[in-house]
């Protein structure tokens, strides 16, 4: 497999849109990227399988894909299954890594456990660059200790530690907030088992 030269990124919202513009120039070593966000992840999980069969009919051409859905409260292994048949389904044109193996894919399926936010408590300095007032010992506190193993809502305790210092206090923007962090995410320290998954499917496509 040879080093990818253009990479197009599928995701369900604008804040994941906006995370990876701001994080991928700094990953990327100047191969080119396109990022496309569907309107929330019921809308993509409706309309991602025509948009996979335009690529497997040749519109990929020489790009790789990268999907990326979150997790939310469903179960990782069924959602994982449900897009590896989409890919299936959509045509010869389309190997993915699950079933085409490191070396040769150019589609790969990630899942955001449980969301974009998990990604942010796994490199909570990232966090702290964007916005100094929180605290620096969350990682070390047994509630957010593992980002990906976050309960209660990833969301919703990443709003909470932020409006805490007086961030967000009519809510989180959370397109504002993912610009803001993904320009600080240092990849190599993320802690987030699901944001490492996803960086090592770059970093393959990129060698």
């Amino acid at each position: 497999m040879t080093a990818a030269r253009h990479l197009i990124f599928l995701v369900e919202e604008p804040s994941m849109e906006a995370f990876l513009n701001a994080l991928l120039p700094r990953c990327l070593n100047g191969c080119e990227f396109d990022v496309y966000a569907f309107r929330g992840k019921a809308d993509m999980l409706k309309k991602l399988r025509n948009r996979l069969r335009a690529y497997a009919n040749g519109a990929i051409g020489e790009s790789r894909v990268i999907v990326l859905l979150d997790r939310d409260s469903d179960d990782c292994r069924c959602l994982k299954r449900k897009l590896e048949a989409m890919t299936r389904s959509a045509g010869a044109g389309l190997r993915s890594r699950t079933r085409a193996g490191a070396r040769c894919w150019n589609i790969v399926n990630r899942i955001v456990i449980e969301e974009l936010e998990a990604w942010y408590f796994g490199n909570w300095p990232a966090v702290r660059r964007a916005y100094p007032r929180v605290p620096d010992d969350v990682p070390g506190k047994a509630k957010y200790r593992h980002p990906d193993a976050i309960t209660g809502g990833t969301c919703e305790a990443f709003e909470g530690v932020l409006q805490k210092r007086g961030y967000f206090s009519t809510g989180l923007r959370k397109t504002e907030a993912a610009r803001d962090i993904g320009a600080h995410i240092d990849p190599d320290e993320n802690r987030s088992p699901s944001f490492k998954a996803f960086y090592n499917a770059l970093r393959e496509a990129l060698e």
